[in-house]
């Protein structure tokens, strides 16, 4: 055999002996391993087969379980579902065919059974023996009515009403405007309104509104019997327009008297609001020389037009008194208020006016005076708003009006104790989790 073959031979012979030499090791090292975990198993000698069961009997004490005679009366409670009669309702909680033809028997359910809406809540009160003992229907816009059992009769009593406030904090997102905002966050128009006529000292809700704009609000919602039944008062609101936050608080004096804040004390009802609608557009601005849509020649435009639809609500600018109401000339229907330092205002077309207007009639800043038309001469609905400062005017856009009188320094200590609260809240309502809301 060459030498080179030999070499080969003997090299493949010395790996397969050792490959031979590594797997006895191996076997025979893991035989006391499989013995130590048979040991855990079960122990060496132990006999299995002789074992007999043994049966054992332990008594448990039971808690003791609630007599029920000694039980009290049971409820049961209902909601009115859409299409829902008075019987049927009834029905539902399990009440006895025969004592539903005696309640709906009674004057009072009879009047009852015409005006059940859905969301009303029935709740029907059970002796231990499941006879029927009361219902009681709660009534969103009056107190509660309670029909109890009387031997076999039922006699219909009123309960006194629950009436409570609470305050409601919500936030939202602008999206496209500032009542889509206010709809989706399930804030009502009386605040939204509030928030427009508030803010709108600082921020044209017509032109400056963007979208990511953010705000939050603190008011408070009345209730009867648990449900709400009217819109309270805008407490605290914050508007961030542009990245820039505006702030307002209520503040309340010694003498009843409300008003607007910021948060140090300064007054933000100017003494002059912008426009005299919440939302509007300008279609026509103050002009010397302007062509009349009516007329056709160039004449001089005293004042700024606000499109709006017919019955607009139109509101006073300022403080004042009713100089004139009536009709006159092109102006068609139109309100004068007359202000301090010689300031006047126009409010013009409009369709009707507000209760009560007449001369010497004493108004508020944001008090609705009348309502936008197209009386006079006009094209469309519209109002034609003046301001004029002994007797000359000017553009109600661009005009310096006067401010109104700050915070007295003696109320500074009384208003920052009432109103740092809701600055508080308006803090952690800002740091709260925004939804976009529209």
């Amino acid at each position: 055999m060459p030498p080179t073959k030999l070499r080969i031979l003997t090299d493949r012979l010395t790996g397969a002996e050792r490959r031979f030499s590594l797997r006895t090791l191996v076997a025979l090292s893991s035989l006391p391993l499989f013995g130590v975990v048979a040991a855990f198993g079960l122990a060496p000698d132990t006999q299995t087969l002789d074992i007999a069961p043994e049966t054992v009997t332990e008594a448990i004490a039971l808690p003791t379980l609630a007599s029920t005679e000694s039980a009290g009366p049971f409820e049961r409670e209902s909601v009115i579902q859409s299409g829902d009669t008075l019987a049927s309702a009834l029905s539902r909680l399990k009440i006895d065919d025969l004592d539903i033809q005696r309640l709906i028997a009674t004057d009072a359910l009879r009047n009852l059974a015409a005006s059940i809406r859905a969301g009303m809540r029935v709740r029907a009160t059970t002796g231990a023996d499941g006879n029927l003992l009361a219902v009681t229907f709660e009534r969103g816009n009056a107190p509660a009515l309670l029909v109890r059992r009387e031997g076999e009769a039922f006699i219909a009593q009123e309960l006194g009403e629950l009436t409570e406030t609470r305050i409601v904090m919500r936030s939202g997102r602008i999206l496209s405007s500032l009542y889509g905002a206010t709809d989706s966050a399930g804030i009502p128009d009386k605040i939204a309104d509030k928030i427009a006529e508030t803010f709108s000292t600082h921020i044209d809700f017509r032109q400056d509104l963007r979208r990511g704009d953010t705000f939050s609000v603190i008011y408070t919602m009345n209730y009867r019997n648990g449900e709400p039944v009217s819109t309270g008062n805008l407490l605290a609101a914050e508007f961030v327009n542009a990245g820039k936050a505006h702030r307002v608080v209520l503040y309340r004096d010694a003498a009843g008297n409300e008003a607007y804040y910021t948060p140090n004390g300064e007054s933000l009802k100017k003494g002059f609001l912008r426009s005299p609608l919440e939302f509007t557009r300008v279609t026509s601005s103050f002009s010397n020389s302007r062509l009349h849509p009516v007329f056709g020649f160039h004449r001089k435009h005293t004042g700024v037009d606000f499109g709006a639809p017919t019955g607009t609500r139109v509101k006073a600018t300022s403080d004042g008194t009713v100089e004139f109401a009536g009709r006159r000339g092109g102006y068609g229907n139109l309100i004068i208020l007359r202000h301090q330092n010689g300031y006047e205002t126009y409010y013009a077309h409009l369709s009707a006016y507000a209760s009560g207007m007449r001369r010497g009639r004493t108004v508020g800043q944001g008090d609705v005076i009348g309502f936008v038309g197209a009386t006079g001469a006009a094209t469309g609905p519209h109002l034609h708003y003046e301001v004029r400062v002994t007797g000359t005017p000017y553009n109600p856009m661009t005009v310096k009006l006067p401010g109104a009188p700050p915070l007295a320094a003696a109320q500074r200590a009384q208003f920052l104790e009432q109103t740092a609260g809701w600055n508080d809240k308006l803090s952690l309502l800002r740091g709260s989790n925004l939804a976009a809301l529209d």
